[in-house]
């Protein structure tokens, strides 16, 4: 029996790591970036006979509109009323009344269908260019947005989640229902209170952080509707699903009656809770969408039951070790489902990480690749420590003969269980690295040094040499050029176009259109706004996998 058993494993065994790989390598490529600008009407920089009825912008995916994200600043710095309709990948401005002539400047803010904010702006003149009046400053212009925030909001709301609901599936399926598991139930039933409490706080916390985040302004704006108004039902969804799901398992957990009927309905209401941030994210934007989102949506599921348990057992087995065999009955139960647990994480996570990575190769070649190969040498030690406890250390347990040999054996559970929670601890903090590291290579900080003229710029991205100037470097038009060149000095040849953009604290260009005039050279008429320090941001794709970028700075006289 046992070799016929074996030989299942086996077969098992092959068949994943046969028809997985297979599978993932048969996906379509992954779409995670975000929606970029492809074309404006009238085009950046025209100067037209008649002032236009509308300006049309064109993305490259479907986006949405902000409250307050369009903006129109006429020839003398009036603000002229804007009226926004955003359609599939199209945002049409209406003046609400007719621009005058000289030159107006548009600025625009909206959001892509993975919700990240992208922003710019058009500047065009009817009639004679003339010099552009700087904006009218704003509260929702000047402040930063606060990513940070939203990271660390998302980050303890995760790990309080899949905490809470960790525990409460190792209550209602691994604790048996008898007087003796009664006190360390109430132990668990504490830590998880306090793990849904926080869970829930944060994700609550998230949705005022999004919002401004979303609209790129600052506290103020809280106290109007429309910033509200500006966040998509899922996230109140999500939000309200999380700390509903969790506060409905808790109470039905509650020490003392947990009937099974109780164990089921709570089960329920965690997995509502884990799975229920699958619906918000890059997983929107990815491909195949349901695919992902349902692989993401097992993934957090899996994480739970896993970090969970070993917190769990951690807690209890020390005081169930002089209870006869119920210590190792606790044990078995979760080792027996642990290794369903562990293949789910490793079948979605590796469908994930294709979906975002695109290829194996972008496992060494990018950042984001190289600490999902730490997160998975981590996860491996973890694997590692939990085939030893099950195979080693649950044996003896589960043999121990009296009570004092129980105990004995006990205490090597416990600290191996505790010692596999740390290293998954390690695994989660890297995953919340993960969360902020771009998946299309890495970020290079710019070596920029000022030349003897102010308005030229260097910095190295890749193996390629980035030469930049502005000039006049004053308010109003501008004349960006920008040189290429290998370490020779010679002009590039077979790399593609930079992309460029602008952006200061009072106003954002977006991406700047280039045109080029010869081998590794570009040029483009930019319109400055405003006076003051100037951030040209140029990132390059050198390689298939790799996309350094630089920032260089402008100071922009009056």
């Amino acid at each position: 029996m046992t070799s016929r058993r074996s030989r299942r494993i086996r077969t098992t065994a092959l068949l994943v790591l046969v028809f997985v790989p297979a599978m993932l390598l048969g996906l379509p490529q992954p779409a995670y970036a975000h929606a970029h600008l492809v074309g404006t009407d009238p085009a950046e920089g025209a100067v037209l006979q008649a002032a236009p009825d509308r300006v049309l912008f064109t993305f490259d995916e479907a986006v949405r509109g902000v409250p307050g994200g369009v903006q129109i600043y006429g020839p003398q710095g009036e603000q002229v009323e804007a009226r926004p309709t955003v359609t599939g990948t199209e945002l049409e401005v209406v003046p609400a009344a007719r621009l005058g002539n000289g030159t107006t400047v548009i600025t625009w803010r909206v959001v892509s269908d993975d919700g990240h904010p992208i922003s710019g702006s058009l500047t065009f003149s009817v009639g004679a260019p003339t010099p552009v009046t700087t904006p009218a400053s704003s509260d929702s212009s000047n402040l930063p947005e606060l990513p940070w925030t939203l990271t660390l909001a998302r980050v303890v709301g995760y790990l309080g989640l899949l905490l809470a609901t960790g525990l409460v599936a190792f209550a209602a399926m691994f604790l048996p229902t008898d007087p003796a598991t009664d006190r360390p139930r109430r132990r668990s039933a504490t830590l998880t209170r306090a793990a849904a409490a926080v869970a829930a706080t944060a994700w609550l916390a998230a949705l005022p952080i999004t919002a401004l985040y979303l609209l790129g302004g600052g506290p103020k704006l809280l106290s109007q509707g429309a910033t509200w108004s500006s966040l998509p039902p899922t996230e109140y969804a999500v939000a309200a699903a999380v700390a509903g799901g969790l506060a409905l398992a808790v109470a039905l957990l509650s020490p003392g009656s947990a009937s099974p009927q109780r164990r089921i309905a709570a089960a329920a209401a965690a997995v509502l809770a884990v799975m229920a941030p699958a619906l918000v994210g890059h997983t929107r934007a990815a491909s195949p969408e349901l695919l992902v989102i349902g692989a993401d949506a097992l993934h957090l599921l899996a994480g739970s039951i896993w970090l969970g348990g070993l917190v769990g057992l951690a807690l209890t087995l020390p005081g169930l070790s002089s209870h006869g065999t119920t210590a190792a009955e606790v044990l078995a139960r979760f080792s027996t489902a642990a290794a369903g647990v562990l293949a789910a994480l490793v079948a979605t996570g590796s469908l994930l990480t294709w979906r975002i990575l695109g290829s194996w190769t972008a496992l060494v070649d990018t950042s984001y690749g190289r600490l999902v190969l730490a997160k998975i040498a981590v996860v491996s030690a973890a694997l590692a420590i939990a085939a030893w406890n099950r195979w080693s250390l649950l044996p003896r347990l589960q043999h121990a003969a009296n009570k004092t040999n129980r105990q004995a054996h006990a205490r090597p559970v416990v600290r191996a269980t505790a010692i596999e929670g740390a290293v998954l601890a390690v695994a989660l903090l890297i995953t919340g690295f993960l969360v902020d590291t771009s998946p299309e290579g890495g970020t290079r900080p710019a070596s920029a040094s000022a030349q003897a003229n102010p308005d030229t710029h260097e910095t190295t991205l890749g193996d390629v040499n980035v030469r930049a100037s502005l000039t006049p470097l004053t308010r109003g038009p501008n004349t960006l050029a920008l040189r290429l060149s290998t370490p020779a000095g010679e002009p590039t040849e077979g790399v593609a176009p930079p992309v460029v953009r602008l952006s200061s604290d009072g106003a954002t260009l977006g991406d700047i259109p280039l045109t080029q005039v010869s081998a590794g050279s570009y040029t483009a008429q930019v319109m400055l706004p405003v006076s003051g320090t100037w951030r040209m941001q140029v990132s390059l794709r050198v390689s298939q996998f790799a996309n350094p970028v630089g920032e260089l700075e402008f100071v922009v006289g009056g």
